[in-house]
């Protein structure tokens, strides 16, 4: 009997290893499709327009390279309907890229100059849209400055005379604006935000809610929308046909000296 013991025991563990085995490989297959299926579930709460994209298409639901919460339903609406408030079906008009091919070459070299992103030429299409530079409120130029604003960043406004509507010096004050304002806020979005709200008004909002991302913050109905809308005019700039439009903005230089684009001297 005594003999027989170490046989008995060895046959038992033996059983316990196998039994061991065979539990641990039953487990690690539902672990895997389990994981599968998560895997499955991110992929599809992505919106849709947003999933279908490339990374070039990633690259233009963007500003200033800052990053965009683009998986946020509520951001992804937001985006969706700026998009389509500009796209070709709503607006029935090229005069948007019109506008690009005039300004851009001016603006472009103007900011870099300054350092600043260069997204930032998407203000005057949104600021003037489809005017010719001058609002209700008293704003003029492509930047849509404020008489007493204009004054302060250098720009000389009255008897006959509105630099406002000079594209290279009001770019030029737009510039030291932005700058200050990217200063104060340390972001190129909330910059923008505040060039169209005022920094007074975002730094209260910022204060009350105790938040500093734009994309979470709760803005008057015009800021809401305002980066958006940005976004919207860059997407459909640089991929015009995906949103109806026939005709490709092209970079083309002007002569700089053209009354068409008030680069007055």
């Amino acid at each position: 009997m005594t003999k027989r013991h170490p046989i008995t025991c060895s046959v038992i563990v033996l059983l316990v290893i196998f039994s061991l085995i065979n539990i641990t490989g039953a487990n690690a297959v539902p672990r895997i499709k389990k994981s599968a299926k998560k895997h499955k579930q991110a992929q599809a709460y992505k919106p849709a327009f947003i999933l279908a994209s490339t990374e070039d298409e990633d690259a233009v639901y963007s500003f200033a390279n800052e990053p965009i919460p683009v998986n946020d339903e509520v951001v992804n609406a937001k985006l969706k309907r700026s998009l389509v408030t500009h796209n070709f079906r709503h607006v029935q008009s090229n005069i948007l890229q019109n506008k690009a091919e005039k300004l851009f070459p001016i603006i472009e070299p103007i900011l870099q100059a300054y350092g600043i992103p260069d997204d930032f030429k998407y203000i005057p299409l949104v600021e003037s849209g489809f005017g010719e530079g001058s609002s209700s409120k008293g704003a003029r130029g492509p930047w849509q400055f404020m008489a007493g604003t204009a004054r302060t960043y250098g720009l000389k406004v009255g008897h006959g005379l509105d630099e406002r509507m000079n594209i290279r010096k009001s770019t030029r004050a737009a510039c030291i604006y932005i700058k200050e304002l990217y200063a104060e806020f340390n972001s190129w979005t909330l910059t923008a935000a505040a060039y169209n709200n005022g920094s007074i008004k975002l730094e209260k909002s910022i204060r009350e809610q105790n938040e500093d991302n734009y994309f979470h913050m709760h803005l008057n109905r015009e800021t809401g929308v305002y980066v958006y809308n940005l976004i919207a005019m860059k997407a459909i700039i640089q991929q015009p046909q995906k949103y109806g439009f026939r005709k490709h903005y092209q970079l083309k230089y002007f002569n700089p000296g053209s009354p068409e684009l008030l680069a007055i001297k």
